[in-house]
């Protein structure tokens, strides 16, 4: 089994790990104001079966982006771990191939991730707009991923969804990877309505996949229940074959281990096929992150 979404870092290298505790989307954070190094995250997959593994950025001050893949893949030439590397570039610059050149000599580059996600409750907001996914600079940009054979990790809400299929749509042949099943904060009736639309538009997009990932961000707990309706709605959506699992370790760290987080999930899918579950925590992501 594979965990497609995961951090480890060095506290130091991480301006938002440094300074005063802020308030922010996860809630208190105190417990992981700290490293995590890669031997740690290890000792917490024990138990669980699975073999390897994809870092995804974590925020490093935006000019150290090259520091940042190069660190991490010095840990995996050291440690085996992790298996992947999503980095991260900024597709609002004019042209984002000096970036992305620099990038190139790291074996296990395989994405970008720039969060694009804006909503109206400031504690949720991270992008400087809501609608940088219609950008025509970010649009071109995104799409120059393909002469990379590198995958975009896509990071918005449900009110951004339609404007992220556009973007899908105009990049064809980039593969788009949906962080945390686009993030269902709001879980009214009309919320979960407003989500399934946007959910159900990316999902026409053939070039979209979404991560069953960080189920507790916004209730700041391990809920079996929401994980397992998550799986159920999200896979009903986009089919398992382009769903995969991800721990958002060691964010999701603040408020549980990753046996039980694990577990929930493991629960929360037992009620599809063995080969849907076999697609959700291995194969779509071995087969997107050519792992």
């Amino acid at each position: 089994m594979i965990d497609a979404h995961h951090h480890i870092w060095r506290q130091s290298d991480l301006p938002w790990l440094v300074g005063p505790e802020q308030p922010r989307i996860f809630g208190p954070y105190a417990a992981i104001r700290r490293d995590y190094p890669i031997e740690e995250y290890r000792a917490d997959l024990n138990g669980t079966g699975i073999q390897k593994s994809v870092y995804v950025q974590a925020n490093w001050a935006p000019d150290r982006f090259a520091d940042e893949v190069a660190w991490v893949q010095s840990v995996a030439d050291e440690h085996g771990w992790p298996h992947a590397i999503v980095g991260y570039a900024d597709f609002t610059a004019e042209d984002v191939r000096p970036q992305l050149d620099r990038l190139t000599d790291y074996p296990l580059m395989r994405g970008i991730r720039q969060q694009l996600h804006w909503h109206e409750n400031p504690l949720y907001r991270f992008a400087a707009h809501a609608d940088l996914p219609a950008d025509p600079v970010v649009q071109r940009n995104v799409a120059r991923l393909a002469d990379y054979g590198w995958s975009f990790d896509l990071q918005v809400f449900s009110g951004q969804m339609a404007d992220a299929a556009q973007l899908a749509e105009a990049c064809p042949d980039v593969t788009f990877i949906l962080q945390h099943a686009g993030m269902l904060e709001d879980t009214s009736e009309a919320g979960w309505s407003h989500w399934r639309s946007g959910m159900e538009r990316l999902a026409a997009c053939a070039n979209v996949v979404t991560k069953l990932s960080a189920f507790g961000t916004f209730i700041h707990r391990n809920d079996p229940d929401f994980i397992a309706t998550m799986i159920v709605e999200t896979e009903k959506i986009f089919g398992a074959g382009r769903c995969l699992f991800g721990s958002n370790f060691p964010i999701e760290k603040i408020w549980t281990d990753y046996q039980t987080l694990f577990q929930a999930f493991r629960d929360g899918a037992a009620g599809l096929s063995e080969d849907k579950q076999q697609a959700i925590f291995n194969d779509t992501a071995e087969r997107v992150y050519r792992l």
